[in-house]
Formats: structure tokens, C-alpha cells, sequence
């Protein structure tokens, strides 16, 4: 059985270049779409945390507004979280992860890894290490900005040259937090040496690159869950 490390921001705030607080923590979807794929498939998924903190759902991701007015849907989405609420409840520590046992990372987004993940060295070594591995490294929307903590030993970032997305300049200005971020996702891949890709706004957009996928916003949660799942069946029957 392969085992996802799905590595969660335990932050439940976003720090704004006002120095403003914004409630935040990981988007509900791209934690249950993912989360609920691989256990379908009879994945083992872990989830971890730095310090093994209980994450929080961004305020936002269980609004109908925020899910296309579809109040089926964050029904369904709070159901799932209820049904996997004691794992969430004490999720693994970051820094006590064995890069030995995980067959593929995943990062869901929500503005917290902009908070924690974004620089967490933890975090940065074992992506490190599960690169030059050869195994498999996903993220979805802000996720990506877990992939910036990813610094070899000469400085250089992990991800230099790969082929990435992420939520977008655009996205996020119409969301209306462009003017009022510190920094934008996009803007830091690009300038870390990412190839940075994008499909049109809100549409499912996936990226893969070796063994790296990546997705730019949340309807993207759905199919990057199914990619590294088939990539996954792959490597185990080779």
C-alpha cells in the first residue's frame, strides 16, 4: 500500500502587508476531494502538520459563496471533515516524518502555507530529499508555496527549472487580495526559477513535470488527486 503525506498548514491566519491578520488555514476542498481519492483507492494517507497542531479550515472554504452557491456541496465537504475529524484532531509532526515511509507528498492550499509552509526548513529538507528520491511531490493552488521552503545546500531553490502552476495573479485580484498580499505565489515561483504555467481563471489546470504535479486552483483539487494516483499505480507495477 503507497502512503500520501498530506502536509497541512497549521496556521489559521494569513499575515496581509498591513500587518493585518486575515482568518485563513488550508481550503476545505483541496483537502476532502484529495483526501477522500486516495482513500478510495486504498491509499494510506498520513496527515502532518508542523508541530502536529490541529489545522484549521479557512473560514471562507465552507461558505456557499465561496463554492459556486452550492450548499450540497460544503454539506457534503463538512460531512467528510466530521468523518475524518480524529485524524485531523492530532495530525503526525512534520519534523518527525520518516522520508523512507511516504511514496508521495501532497500540499493542499488556502492562504496558511503562505504563513508557515512557505519557509518551513522541516518541510524544505524533506522535499529535499523526496525529490532526489524520485518520489512523487503534488500541490494544489497556494500549496505550491510549500515548495519555496525546498533550499539545497549551496542556497539554491529544489524546484529551479520545473514546470509549475499555482493560483494566479489574476485569481487572487479577484478575490481581491492582489493589493493587499505582501507577496504574491505566482510572482515568488516565477522569480525563484519556476516555469510557471496557467490555464483560465477557476477552470481545473494541472502541471507535471518528472515527478512533480501541481494545480492551480481549487476545481483543480479533483483531477491532480486522479494524476498522482495514476502515477502512483505506475511506479508500483514497474
Amino acid at each position: 500500500m503507497s502512503t500520501v503525506l498530506m502536509v497541512v498548514s497549521a496556521s489559521n491566519y494569513w499575515t496581509l502587508a498591513d500587518g493585518t491578520r486575515h482568518p485563513s488555514g488550508y481550503w476545505t476542498e483541496e483537502l476532502v476531494v484529495p483526501h477522500r481519492a486516495f482513500r478510495e483507492r486504498g491509499l494510506n494517507v498520513v496527515v502532518a502538520t508542523p508541530g502536529g497542531v490541529a489545522p484549521t479550515a479557512d473560514p471562507a472554504s465552507l461558505t456557499p459563496e465561496m463554492n459556486g452557491g452550492d450548499e450540497a456541496k460544503v454539506a457534503e465537504m463538512r460531512a467528510y471533515l466530521d468523518k475524518i475529524s480524529a485524524e485531523l484532531a492530532k495530525p503526525a509532526r512534520l519534523e518527525d516524518v520518516d522520508p523512507a515511509t511516504v511514496d508521495a507528498l501532497f500540499i493542499p492550499g488556502g492562504h496558511g502555507p503562505m504563513e508557515d509552509l512557505a519557509r518551513s526548513e522541516d518541510l524544505g529538507a524533506l522535499l529535499v530529499r523526496l525529490l532526489d528520491d524520485g518520489k512523487l511531490v503534488s500541490a494544489v493552488c497556494h500549496g505550491p508555496a510549500g515548495l519555496l521552503s525546498a533550499r539545497r545546500e549551496d542556497g539554491t531553490w529544489a524546484f529551479n527549472g520545473y514546470r509549475v502552476t499555482a493560483f494566479t495573479n489574476v485569481e487572487e485580484g479577484q478575490v481581491g487580495f492582489a493589493d493587499k498580499a505582501s507577496w504574491l505565489l505566482e510572482d515568488r515561483l516565477r522569480s525563484e526559477g519556476g516555469v510557471f504555467e496557467a490555464g483560465e481563471p477557476w477552470q481545473p489546470y494541472v502541471v507535471v513535470d518528472r515527478t512533480v504535479v501541481t494545480g492551480q486552483n481549487p476545481a483543480s483539487s479533483e483531477p491532480l488527486a486522479a494524476k498522482v494516483i495514476d502515477l502512483l499505480s505506475v511506479k508500483a507495477s514497474s
